[in-house]
């Protein structure tokens, strides 16, 4: 029988044709498609490339919140008849948040680092550290037998596993910069491009000589005194280096500088904004049936009562809260909640996100300045008051400006205590100016606070401008504190004599969640409240959160292909 082709050319031909594909699908992560350059290639400039990256990983204890849409505010029990929790619909982006309240260990490893880089017996840093140490006497009370808690609290290991307490919001938003830097710290040394800082003879860590994320960013060389690369600035490499040559030492940091485009750095850690705290803690994740919400929550756990249903823990309360007056347990052994004050975090079971005590232990700090109406008409997506947008600052030549031990700023709080407006080894930031944001149709201005709820166009003066007023009107009539700095250097206490109307300010921030001092009410996620940001009490605490970068979950969907009929 004659043979009607030869098969074996065929063959060939698809094998190339499949070692083409193939070849040219790996190349294709290195080169853009947009212009033919491989980005790898030297005569192209050699730039560097995110091909290996392979999605960002979930920060230690942290877990992922998928965002989504969600009803934020009260939907039930509204027994105070105000507009403080109208509901409103939002659209949240997705984050991962702390899986539990930041505790008392955690935050003594915090204050160990400031002391040992920012030792208060050095002039240049006597103030830094005392303003990170949390107020311990929020436990003291008039009538009230509490004096052993005020010594013991924070530092004795019977509480090493509960939540940190007596943190104001400006120490808490202190916390979570330095958690960032400490991170990525970490991810450097993991990676072998930072070298293990403490265990250098040539190197202490010391003031402005500590690792900062920005500041590495920015230019390393501002870091440890500019010793950021493998050689000495100004001595030959051991390739070139001739006999009588001085020896080389390892600096701090191995081959080139990592950049945000490689995607190994963390992004900043933060307080999470009330819509999270409130989408995270209501979980309708488990409410959801074939993409329909049954119902709604009023708990961090599904049910509309706070003592457990199964069979074994039958009556045992689900969360650490005030159950009635001079009943802050319940009666000893069972239906006891295991706690007259807060107790050890991950003590109940989590919510259906894997987060503890979202309800009860203790409230929570979150980074929203405070106003009775969250306008939905204004911004349904991933809403946040509180902005003041920075740029950093650059010197006369052109070149950015680091905070150094001798530049160390001070802001005086209404309490009278000292706060370190920056770090040194820190970049520093200032407010944008109008000729950065004009002819911008997003934001008009650095400070937006008070924006369309506070500011010169909310009151009846709006026609005017703040040029034309001699002081600027405001609509919230909380008190002001005069601020007169004596002699000595310290805030003169003096009180607001004039009569207010409202506690309402822009340094008002909200706190969500009950805690042990509250009753039931209290728990409902939907609930706000607001404290001056430099307070702190015995009652609140807080977790960090950060961005969740590229697609809102770990799923990955598959772009789908449609099949064209010629």
């Amino acid at each position: 029988m004659k043979k009607l082709f030869n098969v074996t050319p065929i063959l060939l031909l698809l094998f190339t044709t499949i070692l083409f594909v193939g070849c040219h699908n790996r190349s294709s992560r290195n080169s853009s498609s947009l212009t033919g350059w491989d980005s790898k290639d030297k005569s192209a400039g050699g730039f560097s490339s995110n091909a290996s990256y392979k999605g960002q990983e979930a920060p230690p204890g942290m877990v992922l919140i998928e965002g989504g849409s969600f009803t934020m505010g009260q939907v039930q029990d509204d027994v105070m008849f105000d507009w403080n929790t109208t509901p409103v619909k939002q659209q949240v982006r997705s984050f991962y948040l702390d899986e539990s309240e930041v505790t008392n260990s955690e935050y003594l490893f915090y204050l160990e680092w400031m002391e040992k880089v920012f030792p208060p017996n050095d002039q240049n840093y006597k103030d830094i550290y005392q303003s990170a140490v949390p107020d311990t006497l929020v436990w003291r009370d008039v009538l009230g037998f509490n004096e052993l808690l005020t010594e013991n609290y924070l530092r004795h290991p019977s509480y090493q596993d509960y939540p940190v307490v007596g943190v104001s919001w400006v120490q808490a938003n202190q916390y979570c910069k330095w958690r960032s830097d400490r991170v990525n710290e970490k991810i450097l040394m993991d990676k072998g491009v930072l070298n293990p800082l403490f265990e250098s003879d040539s190197l202490e860590v010391r003031g402005q000589n500590n690792f900062n994320t920005d500041t590495y960013l920015a230019n390393p060389y501002l870091l440890f005194d500019g010793d950021s690369t493998i050689y000495n600035k100004g001595l030959p490499s051991n390739a070139k280096r001739k006999k009588g040559d001085p020896k080389p030492s390892k600096g701090s940091f191995t081959g080139r500088q990592v950049k945000v485009s490689d995607g190994i750095l963390s992004p900043k850690f933060r307080l999470p904004t009330e819509v999270e705290w409130e989408f995270a803690a209501k979980a309708i994740v488990e409410n959801r049936e074939y993409n329909n919400i049954r119902g709604r929550k009023k708990y961090a756990w599904e049910g509309k009562y706070t003592r457990n249903k199964t069979k074994r823990y039958s009556g045992d309360q689900l969360a650490n809260f005030k159950q009635g007056k001079g009943d802050y347990s319940g009666v000893p052994g069972w239906s006891n909640d295991g706690a007259d004050i807060t107790i050890q975090v991950k003590s109940y079971e989590p919510n259906a996100y894997g987060l503890y005590d979202m309800s009860g232990n203790v409230a929570e700090w979150v980074a929203d300045v405070y106003r009775p109406i969250i306008d939905n008409d204004a911004n349904d997506f991933n809403y946040f008051r509180g902005n003041i947008f920075t740029k950093k600052m650059i010197d006369a030549e052109g070149k950015v400006v680091m905070v150094d031990d001798t530049s160390v700023e001070y802001d005086t709080l209404d309490n009278g205590k000292l706060m370190a407006k920056a770090l040194p080894g820190s970049i520093k930031y200032i407010p944008i100016s109008n000729r950065d944001a004009y002819m911008r149709n997003n934001y008009e201005k650095a400070y937006n606070i008070d924006a369309q709820d506070g500011d010169l166009a909310s009151t009846k003066l709006y026609q005017k401008n703040e040029e034309e007023l001699e002081t600027k009107p405001r609509m919230y009539n909380s008190p002001i504190k005069p601020r007169v700095i004596g002699e000595s250097g310290l805030l003169q206490q003096q009180y607001d004599t004039e009569k207010r109307t409202t506690l309402i300010s822009d340094k008002s921030r909200v706190y969500k969640g009950g805690s042990w001092k509250d009753r039931e009410y209290w728990l409902d996620p939907s609930q706000r409240r607001h404290l001056p940001e430099y307070m702190a009490t015995n009652y609140i605490g807080f977790r960090c959160a950060t961005d969740r970068l590229g697609p809102m979950t770990y799923k990955r969907r598959k772009p789908t292909t449609t099949k064209i009929r010629y």
